[in-house]
């Protein structure tokens, strides 16, 4: 890792008429437009679902890095992300986000330390660390079976 503090560099680029992109250095251009909830079709990336989906993948990567360092064995985590927009004092914004991760396990794997490594990578995640709206987790775990490996 590199020393703090780091900086981190998106342009916008838009017009008048038609959809905005946006990218970084090394990064692809991402078309984004309002979300079907403010009038646009719903059918690109918007600052709403980027936000969300920035919750998800944090959580995801800070999971992984959680597990590896307390060697955790999984085979596969899902993670849908709810994130609650609203009016606050006359204001819009994200009031909640809930994590809902499904864990699937090798046989033989101990729940408990799954269950642990979970709450922790929801515990560190920076993004949700970094946002004012509440954040919490609805874990599911599955080990396999036997049988089926």
């Amino acid at each position: 890792m590199q020393t703090l503090p780091h900086s981190y560099v998106v342009t916008g680029v838009g017009t008048p008429d038609g959809d905005p992109d946006i990218f970084g250095d090394r990064l692809p251009v991402l078309r984004t437009a309002l979300p079907a909830e403010f009038g646009g079709a719903g059918d690109h990336w918007s600052p709403e679902t980027l936000l969300v989906a920035a919750v998800a993948d944090c959580f995801m990567l800070t999971f992984r890095g959680v597990a590896r360092a307390q060697r955790l064995r999984w085979i596969l985590l899902q993670c849908e992300v709810v994130g609650r927009l609203d009016r606050v004092e006359r204001l819009l914004q994200f009031t909640d986000f809930c994590i809902r991760a499904r864990l699937d396990l090798p046989p033989g794997t101990d729940e408990s330390l799954a269950r642990r490594v979970l709450e922790r990578a929801e515990s560190t995640c920076l993004i949700t660390n970094s946002l004012k709206a509440s954040c919490r987790l609805e874990a599911t775990i599955d080990v396999a079976d036997l049988q089926a490996v």
